[in-house]
């Protein structure tokens, strides 16, 4: 077996010496001793003092005159130990110097394995890396670890924890436990972070154990962590009983319940919390007022965060560009335009976010002119536009429908490079399909390399609103195969696309089928399958729908509530409106004015004007929709004084008449033949009002004339109006014709009706009917024969009652009613009644 070669170390040959004097040579190397100790006790001393010196120096951040007595401790021939580097280290930490900081680990590679596998030297490094975020090299050293320590554990941990990567952090803290090492108060805070960020409740639960185990539970910091994990979470009796354990709170623990209350919904709740930290002496920071103001936001309490900007003024915080971002949100979203205006003015440092914000609340407002000054006077300031700012801009021109806007920003995103993200691609996607450039929505989607479910949503939408139902299926069950999951947004596409394409039967399967695979329909979901149903006839299937909802649990909107109202107007089911409205009592919608507006139309049409009156009466703050419900309301049953009297309670009311008011005020006159107050309300239109008559004014103050003899004055109006009348205006002044016996005028008309509408079999019913009155016989054959011809029929009579919770549905000419003969036997006995008692009269 061959060996290592050993080398032969020559014995070494000393020069032989004589001492002539042994007591001069001891002497000598005493003196040589001391020397050698006084001078080691200077470099200790040299050494420590400069110690002092760069440790101070790095506490108060002058990093610079520290890294120069570190070169000048080499030039001095001075000893620099470990501990020095470390101090310097520190000092990066604190100032977030990665450069300094990585110059420093280069002077500590070139000392050699002695500095740099040293174990203090070697965890101050993944401290500092980790501080710096300087992922890689963090992870790369703490790899290399020979010794980890519970500070390295505890640095690697935050990093992965601020850097997203939860679940790395979570695996880190597991086995720090593995390798025994327990976590102490600042590795605890971390992974009650990520269980947080991942909703992991039952991970946290075991963490929160670990902690109290531990002792940690009484810390203000673990509390803190504690409070704000249970809070993401979702579970706000837990985070609570935490905060309420709390021996001691510090700003972090309330900011962290504050916040816990705002995230979840509960803003009134977070508001409270807010003044009880006030009232218990405990300054609010920047994170305090901005939670606040989110909440007062959400609320719409102007009051309270008009409050919360005045506490952040009288504690001096200064108003940079979180704080300020904080304030312009509010007032944007409580619509104080101008206030926001204010403290963006004041703002001292504005950043992109800033600018964004007061940007995306004129667009939000309508004031599209000044978003676009804004954007010049941003890009003025050498601030440079990003993907919120595009959008902002894109949404401007796709509200404005301005094509011309939206193309020269979609040209500044490809040169700008903009074109690549998502959140801008789905932006002028929506703009050109806002715009009706769907095949320019298409290009800007399929050029999209990388489409998340945004964007995919955003085409959806756009071929949907457009009714391109079959389109929209196709890239539905295309993006299932590019590996992109739908959502309940996806789905409300769908349905919404065969609802505009009039594909009823479609939409309802779709909307059986999302449930079938699991996905829960949301408010949108039933609001859309509710009032599309509702707006195309379909009112029986449309109630049953809203019960399918009521079951579930989602609470019903404004605008769901509203429509569910209109389909028990449609199909005469008071029963089910009476209940609808006790729904919206209860949860305090019943005094919106869509909600009332619709309350009263739905009495009113279901012959209960008792009640329709007393919803309006309830009303404190009355709007002209609802106004204008209650008028038609009152035309409808022949009330016409009470519609006049209602229309002139406008003017105390400071409301201006629209168009809807004047149809139904001139109708109601029309009905009951008030020929004069007609006339009169038809001149204040135009001479007080100024406003302009449309079509169906025309037509109420034409009907009224000729039902009230006027033939020649309605003929005259007629001639005066500023475009041709339209079929109805034909339709009633043939009416009239027919009732005063005027042929000659009746004939012309005749003809005139039949070139308007030649496919109305109303049209031809009312000729023939014209010509019967005049006794032309052969006239009424041949319409009778032409509409034959044509294969038009007159569409039958229809009635309904509802008997409990059964409707009951009536067509002229129609025996299927299975209680039909017994329907016929109860007609008959009412009528030979009725001729009893009329020849009773007469008798």
């Amino acid at each position: 077996m061959a060996s290592l070669p050993v080398a032969v170390i020559p014995t070494p040959k000393f020069p032989s010496f004589k001492s002539t004097n042994p007591t001069k040579r001891i002497l000598s190397t005493t003196n040589q001793f001391t020397e050698f100790n006084e001078k080691a006790r200077n470099q200790r001393s040299l050494s420590k003092s400069y110690f002092h010196q760069v440790s101070s120096l790095c506490k108060d951040g002058k990093l610079e005159q520290a890294v120069y007595l570190l070169n000048e401790m080499g030039w001095n021939g001075i000893r620099i130990g470990p501990e020095i580097y470390g101090e310097l280290l520190q000092g990066c930490i604190c100032e977030g110097d990665l450069f300094t900081g990585q110059q420093i680990h280069a002077q500590i590679l070139k000392k050699g394995e002695f500095f740099a596998r040293n174990e203090y030297i070697e965890t101050k490094l993944v401290i500092f890396s980790a501080k710096c975020n300087a992922f890689d090299v963090a992870n790369r050293l703490f790899s290399r670890l020979r010794v980890k320590n519970v500070f390295s554990w505890a640095a690697i941990i935050g990093l992965k924890c601020r850097m997203g990567f939860s679940e790395e952090a979570l695996m880190g803290f597991c086995e720090m436990q593995e390798k025994g090492f327990l976590p102490d108060n600042f590795v605890l805070p971390n992974a009650l972070k990520a269980c947080g960020a991942l909703q992991w409740i039952g991970f946290g639960r075991g963490v929160h154990g670990c902690a109290v185990k531990l002792g940690f539970h009484d810390c203000v910091y673990v509390a803190s962590s504690l409070i704000d994990m249970y809070g993401k979470c979702g579970l706000l009796e837990d985070a609570g009983k935490v905060f309420d354990g709390m021996m001691e709170r510090n700003v972090i623990a309330w900011n962290s319940m504050i916040a816990s209350y705002m995230q979840n919904g509960m803003n009134k709740e977070a508001l409270e919390v807010f003044y009880d930290m006030l009232v218990e002496g405990t300054e609010p920071t920047q994170v305090s007022i901005s939670s606040f103001l989110s909440a007062s936001a959400n609320l719409g309490a102007i009051e309270e965060g008009k409050q919360g900007h005045a506490v952040s003024i009288l504690g001096g915080l200064e108003i940079n560009n979180i704080l300020g971002s904080s304030i312009i949100n509010f007032y944007s979203k409580v619509g104080l335009i101008e206030d926001a205006e204010l403290v963006f003015n004041r703002v001292l440092e504005r950043d992109v976010v800033t600018w964004n914000l007061l940007i995306s609340s004129y667009v939000e407002y309508g004031q599209v002119e000044k978003a676009l000054y804004m954007c010049r006077l941003m890009r003025s300031e050498t601030m440079r536009f990003d993907c919120v700012t595009l959008a902002s801009i894109l949404a401007a021109a796709a509200n404005t429908r301005n094509i011309k806007l939206g193309k020269e920003c979609h040209c500044y995103c490809i040169r700008s490079h903009f074109q690549s993200d998502v959140v801008v691609a789905s932006s002028i996607v929506d703009m050109y399909a806002n715009c009706g450039r769907i095949e320019s929505a298409r290009q800007v989607f399929d050029s999209t390399s990388k489409k998340d479910l945004v964007l995919w949503n955003t085409i959806l939408a756009a071929y949907a609103e457009v009714g391109f139902s079959s389109e929209a299926m196709k890239l539905f069950y295309r993006m299932q195969l590019e590996s992109v999951l739908p959502n309940v947004i996806s789905w409300n596409s769908l349905i919404l696309g065969f609802i505009r394409n009039f594909q009823f039967n479609e939409a309802k399967d779709i909307f059986s089928e999302m449930q079938s695979l699991g996905v829960r329909p949301n408010l949108v979901t039933w609001t859309t399958i509710i009032s599309g149903l509702t707006q195309n006839g379909f009112g029986n299937e449309a109630l049953h729908i809203f019960q399918k909802m009521q079951d579930s649990g989602v609470r019903a909107n404004t605008i769901c509530i509203t429509s569910a109202i209109s389909a028990c107007t449609e199909v005469m089911c008071l029963h089910y409106g009476r209940a609808i409205h006790g729904y919206a009592t209860r949860n305090g919608l019943s005094s919106q004015t869509a909600v009332a507006t619709s309350l009263v139309e739905m009495y009113a049409k279901c012959g209960y004007l008792s009640q329709a009156r007393r919803v309006f009466d309830m009303i404190l703050n009355k709007e002209l929709p609802v106004y204008n419900a209650m008028i038609l309301s009152h035309a409808l049953h022949g009330q016409a004084r009470e519609a006049l009297s209602l229309y002139n309670c406008l003017w105390e009311a400071s409301a201006k008449p629209d168009a809807i008011t004047f149809t139904s005020v001139l109708s109601a006159c029309s009905h009951a033949g008030m020929i004069s107050e007609g006339l009169q309300v038809f001149a204040d239109m135009v001479s007080i009002h100024h406003f302009k008559p449309n079509m169906e004014h025309y037509g109420c103050v034409v009907t009224l004339l000729s039902r009230c003899g006027s033939l020649d004055e309605a003929v005259r109006l007629i001639l005066t109006m500023p475009f041709e009348p339209d079929a109805h205006i034909i339709g009633s002044l043939l009416g009239a014709c027919r009732e005063q016996n005027e042929i000659e005028l009746g004939e012309h008309l005749s003809k005139h009706l039949l070139e308007l509408e030649p496919d109305n079999s109303g049209n031809y019913v009312a000729v023939s009917n014209a010509y019967a009155t005049a006794g032309k016989w052969d006239e009424v054959t041949r319409i009778r024969g032409v509409m034959k011809d044509k294969g038009l029929r007159k569409n039958p009579g229809c009635s309904w009652i509802q008997i409990g919770g059964e409707l009951h549905v009536f067509v002229a000419g129609d025996g299927s009613h299975q209680k039909t003969e017994e329907i016929y036997v109860m007609l008959s006995l009412l009528q030979m009644d009725m001729n009893y008692n009329t020849k009773t009269l007469c008798i």
